[in-house]
């Protein structure tokens, strides 16, 4: 487990929903991912994501899916790739990840609280 923070740390991590509206394949990168146009809402906007998800996922099976992210660290080179959002997920038994994700439809862009 993790070192224990406070709840004011957890605040400072902005963590949205957003939905893929373009998947694209990313082969410039070290380990295999897919390059992500993610929409978080008017507030935010449209973000660029780099996410090693093509164990579970296809290009086709991304698109609409919500997605979380956190909107709020800086942005990171990967490449030739700027990702401005980091796409949330879990490892799988074998070390592939799985997007976390919502039960229910959520407007772009809603904070996780």
């Amino acid at each position: 487990m993790a070192e224990e923070i406070s709840y004011a740390d957890f605040e400072r991590v902005d963590i949205r929903i957003g939905t893929i509206i373009e998947a694209s394949p990313f082969p410039e990168a070290r380990k295999p991912a897919f390059k992500l146009l993610i929409d978080f809402g008017p507030e935010i906007g449209i973000k660029k994501s780099s996410a090693q998800i093509t164990v579970h996922y296809t290009l086709e099976s991304l698109i609409g899916r919500q997605v979380l992210g956190v909107v709020n660290f800086p942005p990171r080179q990967i490449g030739p790739f700027r990702s401005e959002v980091l796409t949330l997920g879990f490892e799988d038994e074998n070390g592939a990840i799985v997007l976390a994700a919502v039960e229910q439809p959520v407007p772009n862009g809603r904070k996780m609280m």
